[in-house]
């Protein structure tokens, strides 16, 4: 019985010592205040490089609706943005964690689609770059950095329930294309830093 209980209380510290770990090898995305990004509170996601162009917005591309994940050029009066909402895909969890999962809304709504949850869009011939796109499939995305409070990368990875048959997973990184003064949030091509700013 002793020995049991050795057991038990030493399998329960292995227990406690692996949650600190996990949580010690995942720290909060912290926003331009050095407070943690919170489930369900509105932020601008703003360059992480001064100068360059303004926040995160919706963008057409060929004349469609406004269905594109960009971002607003210098020079367009304001230059903040729409704002978004981050939502951990764990129920329990309250706030991002770096490479932790989420999805991403922009919190409004666009007259074409009423859904503004990001997802993955087609892949441009030319580029071989996939735009981020609403109104489609919502896709899960992550949050890195080197160094907190940022500048922060934003990544996407597809989930494959069967490792053996998805092959290799063709993951990305979020970067900014521009086409004919437009300036896109795209995967494949070289990172773009970003700041969290709360609305």
């Amino acid at each position: 019985m002793a020995a049991m209980l050795r057991l038990i209380r030493s399998s329960s510290f292995i227990c406690l010592l692996m949650a600190i770990s996990s949580m010690a090898q995942s720290p909060p995305v912290l926003d331009i205040d050095g407070n943690p990004l919170t489930r369900g509170v509105e932020y601008y996601v703003d360059p992480g490089i001064t100068d360059v162009a303004g926040g995160l917005t919706l963008v057409t591309r060929n004349g469609s609706c406004a269905s594109y994940v960009g971002q607003v050029p210098i020079g367009n009066g304001s230059v903040e943005g729409i704002p978004v909402i981050f939502t951990p895909t764990n129920p329990g969890d309250t706030v991002i964690t770096e490479n932790g999962e989420f999805t991403v809304a922009f919190s409004t709504s666009s007259r074409c689609v009423q859904n503004t949850t990001w997802g993955i869009g087609e892949e441009d011939p030319e580029t071989r770059r996939r735009f981020i796109v609403i109104g489609g499939e919502p896709a899960v995305f992550e949050i890195g950095s080197d160094q907190a409070p940022g500048p922060y990368t934003i990544g996407w990875c597809p989930d494959c329930l069967n490792p053996p048959l998805c092959g290799r997973p063709r993951c990305g990184v979020a970067g900014i294309l521009e086409q004919n003064g437009t300036r896109f949030l795209t995967l494949d091509g070289p990172a773009f830093p970003f700041r969290f700013r709360r609305a």
